[in-house]
């Protein structure tokens, strides 16, 4: 089952829950039901749930703003689509890999960093691309969190359920 999107007392998003955790915050009552699923749970006592897509807290909770995504290998693959940079393939088994090698200086960036499968990683090497005779697809950026909220949706497949309620 996706996960749920669990969303502030103000409609902002707060973060993505598991379905089993969605279901015990109902069951305290913490949060009220935006969307349901079509998606069913038997409990033990014989009792029928429905899963839900979207969750809104009663209460709302104080967040504290964040500038910027912070880096890390997860947030680096959801940016690129969780594609090569170099071949463009779906692969299994990604890793980072750094234009301007760290041997070199290359920092540990968003706008350094880039995903790619293990054969175009080891081709690479400690080299620049164009060292390699490589080249990248796009070029690297730091997303903005609305836009990294966006590709996470897409990619977990809740972009049409978030369209369907306005967002």
């Amino acid at each position: 089952m996706s996960p749920c999107i669990l969303l502030n007392a103000d409609y902002s998003f707060l973060n993505l829950v598991n379905w089993k955790r969605a279901l015990c915050l109902m069951a305290k009552g913490k949060v009220e039901v935006v969307k349901d699923s079509r998606d069913t749970v038997l409990s033990s006592g014989g009792k029928i749930f429905r899963v839900p897509t979207v969750l809104r807290l009663i209460k709302l909770i104080r967040t504290i703003y964040r500038a910027g995504v912070a880096f890390s290998k997860r947030n680096v693959f959801v940016r690129d689509g969780f594609r090569c940079s170099y071949c463009g393939d779906h692969r299994d088994r990604l890793s980072i890999d750094h234009i301007v090698p760290k041997s070199r200086g290359g920092q540990t960036t968003f706008e350094n960093c880039v995903a790619a499968c293990k054969i175009c990683n080891l081709k690479k090497g400690g080299r620049t691309p164009s060292e390699a005779g490589m080249f990248l697809r796009t070029k690297p950026y730091q997303p903005t969190i609305s836009e990294f909220l966006r590709l996470k949706f897409k990619h977990c497949g809740l972009q049409e359920t978030l369209s369907e309620i306005g967002f």
